[in-house]
């Protein structure tokens, strides 16, 4: 091993040594199974174009449903196929941007799928081309910037190397310069969501051997810029940037082998399942961003998946019970139900003020644990809430 090698690994030796990573604190299984539900029925929803990050999600989950992941990939493929117009040249035809092209192949990695062939080949040298094409526009643009934006940029980048693919010497300087000169802005202030996509891009390539020992310097020190930038944009609440770029900071933290005893860690968990039992993740995309990280992994754990030995137990309920979502107060409460409408029931949701008030303000896990569920002053209230949305 090379000297400048050697003094980097003792400069930041939690990439390399076993820790306890920075993750949500056992005892959170029922909020980390309600998040792989909720994806799960994303795919079930054939209203919408399949998106490549809840599959990904869904693949770095703990848990699988194995037969709806392969049908989910199938959607996928079928939906980024493009038939080729006879009347338009090939090369004139619309391509996919940088980030969809990136997480599509991300998404073939995450089903472990061999891209040693026709398929496999052309897509990385499309992504590269892409990369090739957005390193040009850099070099035109005054204020450096690609095509796309530096966050589709690093995604490109983290594809190819989560697939083991070796990346062009010069489209890796682009990105390190950026990081360098500070161009992850977001008008005047700094993009978490693109620092974190950086960083894990870094990440990945500080794994590779494709390089040379000062590029790997280089990317080790920005990796460690780029971490200290997302501890320091940590607010007083705990949350890095604001609380929908958290969960892509707190991936970084887990690749980078941040350990839970940090208090940024602790507070940054505790803001992320603070907002989650809020209902405050709504958006697919934050919340495929978000269910590695309950899983205690990242994106860059994509590069060494297996896809063997999975655990085939996420069972979405049958048909005939409904399921209703109740914000009370702090916190969510999943309620399953049979909607039959006893007499009892009618009355309860023709004239609620029959119902006693529950105390909304409790965390669902103290009404959980206090047994409200199964106590009759709360119960007419939460079924009246529950019938009611779904009238």
């Amino acid at each position: 091993m090379e000297p400048s090698v050697a003094r980097l690994l003792l400069l930041f030796p939690l990439v390399a040594l076993p820790v306890q990573l920075c993750e949500i604190p056992r005892g959170s299984s029922s909020l980390i199974r309600s998040l792989d539900l909720k994806l799960l029925r994303l795919t079930e929803d054939l209203s919408k174009e399949p998106n490549p990050s809840v599959y990904v999600a869904l693949r770095l989950s703990n848990e699988h449903s194995l037969e709806r992941e392969v049908q989910y990939l199938q959607r996928l493929e079928n939906a980024f196929q493009r038939t080729p117009s006879s009347s338009v040249p090939a090369d004139q035809q619309e391509q996919p941007k940088t980030g969809l092209l990136a997480l599509h192949l991300l998404a073939l990695r995450a089903a472990c799928q061999d891209m040693e062939n026709r398929k496999g080949w052309r897509l990385v040298t499309q992504l590269k081309h892409q990369l090739h094409k957005e390193k040009k526009q850099i070099d035109r643009e005054s204020s450096g910037r690609p095509i796309t934006n530096y966050y589709q940029y690093s995604l490109g980048v983290l594809a190819l190397c989560v697939h083991g693919k070796k990346i062009d010497a010069h489209v890796l300087h682009k990105l390190l310069n950026a990081e360098k000169n500070h161009r992850f802005m977001h008008n005047v202030k700094l993009s978490v969501d693109t620092e974190a996509m950086a960083g894990l891009a870094f990440a990945c390539l500080a794994q590779t051997t494709f390089y040379t020992s000062d590029l790997v310097a280089e990317i080790s020190l920005a990796l460690q810029r780029v971490k200290e930038k997302i501890l320091q944009a940590q607010t007083p609440e705990g949350a890095f940037g604001n609380i929908f770029s958290s969960p892509l900071a707190v991936q970084l933290l887990i690749a980078t082998g941040m350990s839970t005893k940090k208090p940024e860690c602790l507070k940054g968990m505790a803001a992320i399942l603070g907002s989650l039992e809020q209902g405050q993740f709504q958006n697919p995309m934050i919340v495929s961003q978000l269910l590695p990280v309950l899983h205690g992994k990242s994106y860059v754990d994509l590069g060494t998946m297996q896809c063997q030995g999975e655990k085939d137990t996420l069972v979405l309920g049958t048909s005939s019970p409904s399921s209703g979502t109740v914000s009370l107060g702090a916190g969510m409460i999943t309620i399953h139900l049979i909607v039959k409408r006893p007499q009892a029931v009618r009355n309860c949701t023709n004239r609620p003020s029959r119902c006693p008030p529950a105390p909304l303000s409790w965390p669902s896990w103290k009404l959980l644990r206090s047994g409200a569920l199964g106590n009759s002053h709360l119960k007419c209230r939460t079924l009246c809430m529950a019938l009611s949305s779904l009238q």
